[in-house]
């Protein structure tokens, strides 16, 4: 399969697959967090589309276009086709300069950068339905109060999944007893006995607990006393493809 990159100018910016690593997550002791898997999956599912110079941009809380000012770090004649104020209202405009294709059927959702926090703005997310259509998207950040921001060159302002959108609407969600399914509770039972008893070992200072440090049964993909298996497309790591020239 291709996601199919057009570039809209002849120096585009950089697309990169998504970083597993956050500086707040590196903050943390033993960087804590890159023992939650479903963060650092999430962080590495999609591609990263890169400033290509750093930048502040700062909004006075009014509701015009010219209320927020941009300054780029060095003199960028061409600054209006990356960002912009657009759309008023506290709404800042950046351009992915790529047009997207997907094969039928897939659309691209357009974000920010999963776990990547920026205080003073919030990036807006979009889905596009990019199997066809023929022009750009841009993506948007909103202020979230008056104030001053800052993105440096080679930040990640716009990161795109592609996803198989029209089969979302195939699911129903269904609320059942977790009774009504007794495999599911034999092994939830299990967990939960296992994790109670870890929990307690460890903040009794048990050496073999303190030792491990932490359970690993989502990471490994196992789950506890043989009850059952972790499907074979259990992943732990995702590594996506760099873009080529075809």
């Amino acid at each position: 399969m291709e996601l199919e990159c057009y570039p809209m100018n002849a120096r585009p910016c950089d697309l990169a697959p998504g970083r597993q690593s956050r500086n707040w997550m590196d903050a943390f002791a033993s960087r804590h967090p890159y023992r939650c898997l479903p963060l650092t999956m999430a962080n590495t599912t999609g591609w990263e589309i890169l400033c290509p110079f750093g930048f502040t941009a700062e909004w006075n809380g009014g509701p015009s276009q010219n209320d927020i000012t941009i300054t780029p770090d060095r003199h960028q004649p061409e600054m209006d086709h990356f960002v912009s104020s657009h759309f008023s209202r506290g709404v800042l405009t950046m351009h992915p300069q790529y047009l997207f294709r997907t094969p039928p059927g897939w659309g691209l959702i357009a974000q920010g950068s999963p776990n990547h926090v920026k205080d003073g703005i919030q990036p807006l997310s979009g889905l596009i339905e990019t199997d066809w259509l023929p022009f750009p998207f841009t993506m948007n950040w909103i202020f979230t109060r008056p104030g001053r921001i800052r993105f440096d060159k080679g930040e990640p302002f716009c990161f795109i999944l592609p996803v198989e959108h029209r089969k979302v609407e195939q699911f129903e969600p269904v609320i059942r007893s977790l009774e009504s399914n007794p495999g599911m509770k034999g092994q939830f039972d299990a967990w939960n006995r296992s994790r109670t008893d870890f929990n307690t070992r460890l903040a009794s200072g048990d050496p073999d607990a303190a030792k491990e440090a932490w359970q690993r049964f989502y990471f490994k993909g196992e789950v506890p006393e043989a009850l059952g298996k972790a499907p074979a497309t259990h992943a732990n790591k995702r590594r996506l493809k760099n873009p080529r020239v075809g």
